[in-house]
Formats: structure tokens, C-alpha cells, sequence
């Protein structure tokens, strides 16, 4: 018995030594990138796709105001958040089937590198940046308008660029800019920069804003929201009985502003117009349940409203993984 028991009990010792040998495997390196920064839902007959540019860091606890001491933070707080909040820049792509249009573009390079990501994700959305017939930009605050150049051309080169005449003619004027502080003046030049290449192919073409609103393209309409900035405006998107409101700057960060509307923001032009038409808008959305699309609401920033006491609360759209 012995004789055949040997060499077995030696081929497994044998084994093991060479399993102790094997080198160790390293752990997988982290790979520390998001997925594409796109969403997609239908309204009615179009598709409507988020796009996120990005976030930015904002100490948010300095920049909101009209708040009591203390209420930013107790509020950032509870949502389980700190400050500086990591900020989304969303925009919003509008397929109705005969236009496709994209609401704000992004900041590019004017915002630092974290941002500057809208035209990778539109790509990696299905979309190309030559397919846009149009731009509708909510105001002209880099975060939003500076998507229109790549590399100092147009970035959307088949696309004409909507834009309240309020809003052109602040952010335009050299006159304007003169009278800014010196701080405030890189604006006004990041405007003009951005949107010179567009009027000089004949691709800019401004609106005159209405209280009752001004039908863009069938199912779009422009809808004034002064205060934020002189020409801000929202954009009204309606198909087969659904609706989605595109809010652009009416808000910035939802764990303080959707429990006390009164919340406003150091990049308003003017708070005392920015703050009735952000309560308008919270309480219209809210009785009218239809979805709203924010800019700075952490991404997609598409969801719905339900008022809870003298705020509201944010129901974001629940995820759907069909198209």
C-alpha cells in the first residue's frame, strides 16, 4: 500500500507548494470616472435628454441670502449635505420629432475644469453637435451660454441661437459693461465672446419676451422670468397633454430654497424680482403637477413639486430604464 500512497501524498505536496507560489494577484485598480452624464424620458411625442456639464463647488453658505442666521447650514445640514455643495450645471435636449433643440449649453472653459462636458455627453447621448437646429439660452451667465464655442468656433455649427432682446441687449452692451463693477465686466465679455461668432454667420436671433409667452417652434415657448438677469427666461415644453418647465436660474440648491422660497442667491441682478418669480413658479408647478427641469438641482434635475407647509417638497422623476 505504501508504494502507491508515495507518490500521491508527493504530487500533492508538489501541488501545494506550487498554489504558495502562484504570485498574488494586486486589486483591481479604481477606475474613479461616472458613467455619461445623460438622462432620458418621453414627454408625450418628444424626447427629452438631460445633459450634465459637470459640477462646481459653491460655498453655498456665503453666496445664498435673505436666510436667518444659521439657516443655510441648518438646512444643508439635514439634507445630509456640507459646504462647499458640489453643484450640478444640467441642460436640457428637446427632440419633438421635427427640431431638435437644446436648452443652455454648458460653461466650456469658462468655468475651470470640472466642467465643459455637455458636447461628450449630447455624443454620448446618440446625439452630434451639428444636428441642432436650435439653442435657447435661459440667460446669459457663462454657466449656461458658454457651451456655444469649441475651441473658439462654433460649437453648433447649423444651430440658430435664441435669446430674450432684454438679455441681448444688457450683456451685449459695451455701454453696460462700463457701468459694471470691475469684477462683474469678464461676464459681459464671456457674452459677447460666445455669441459673436453666432451673429456674424447670421445665427443669433433674439426674441421679444411676452408675459404671455412666444411660440419658439411648435410644442416650445419662451416664457419671461426677469429678475435672476434682466432677460432670464424659462421655457414651456408641452406635448399630448404633458409638460415640462425648463427653470434655467429661478433656484440653485433645493435642500434650502424648496423648504423657505424666500432663500435668494448673490448672482441674482435683481432679488427682489428673482424671489416673486421663483414662489410663482414653485406654486404654479405644484398645483398644476407637472415636471419641472433645473439647472443647478443635482442631476438629471427633472422632477416634481408638492407643497409641504410655507415650502415644497422635491419629488425627483423616478428612474426609468426604458426609452
Amino acid at each position: 500500500m505504501s508504494r502507491f500512497l508515495a507518490p500521491l501524498a508527493l504530487s500533492a505536496a508538489l501541488a501545494i507548494a506550487g498554489l504558495l507560489a502562484t504570485p498574488v494577484q494586486a486589486a483591481a485598480p479604481q477606475v474613479k470616472t461616472q458613467a455619461p452624464g445623460y438622462y432620458r424620458l418621453m414627454l408625450g411625442d418628444f424626447e427629452v435628454t438631460a445633459l450634465n456639464d459637470g459640477t462646481v463647488a459653491l460655498p453655498m453658505d456665503k453666496l445664498l441670502t435673505g436666510a436667518k442666521p444659521g439657516q443655510v447650514m441648518k438646512a444643508l445640514e439635514h439634507a445630509h449635505l456640507s459646504t462647499p455643495v458640489e453643484t450640478s450645471v444640467n441642460g436640457y435636449l428637446i427632440n419633438t420629432g421635427e427640431k431638435l433643440v437644446l436648452i443652455d449649453t454648458g460653461a466650456a472653459n469658462l468655468f475651470g475644469p470640472t466642467l465643459g462636458r455637455l458636447q461628450a455627453n449630447l455624443k454620448a447621448a446618440g446625439y452630434q453637435p451639428e444636428q441642432l437646429d436650435e439653442i435657447y439660452i435661459t440667460h446669459l451667465h457663462g454657466d449656461h451660454m458658454g457651451g456655444l464655442l469649441a475651441e473658439g468656433k462654433l460649437a453648433f455649427p447649423n444651430a440658430t441661437v435664441r435669446i430674450d432682446q432684454r438679455e441681448a441687449d444688457f450683456w451685449l452692451s459695451s455701454a453696460q459693461m462700463e457701468k459694471a463693477p470691475e469684477a462683474d465686466r469678464g461676464a459681459f465679455k464671456g457674452a459677447m465672446m460666445s455669441l459673436k461668432p453666432y451673429q456674424e454667420a447670421g445665427r443669433f436671433k433674439p426674441f421679444e419676451g411676452k408675459e404671455t409667452g412666444v411660440d419658439l417652434v411648435a410644442g416650445i415657448r419662451a416664457l419671461p422670468s426677469y429678475g435672476h438677469t434682466p432677460g432670464h427666461t424659462v421655457y414651456v415644453v408641452e406635448s399630448k397633454g404633458q409638460k415640462l418647465v425648463v427653470w434655467g436660474d429661478l433656484m440653485h440648491v433645493a435642500a434650502v430654497q424648496f423648504p423657505d422660497p424666500s432663500v435668494t442667491i448673490a448672482f441674482d441682478n435683481d432679488s427682489s424680482k428673482a424671489r416673486p418669480q421663483r414662489e410663482k413658479a414653485y406654486a404654479d408647478a405644484a398645483k398644476d403637477g407637472y415636471y419641472v427641469a433645473v439647472a443647478h438641482i443635482s442631476f438629471p434635475g427633472i422632477g416634481k413639486l408638492r407643497p409641504d407647509g410655507k415650502g415644497y417638497t422635491w419629488f425627483p422623476a423616478n428612474y426609468s430604464s426604458k426609452p
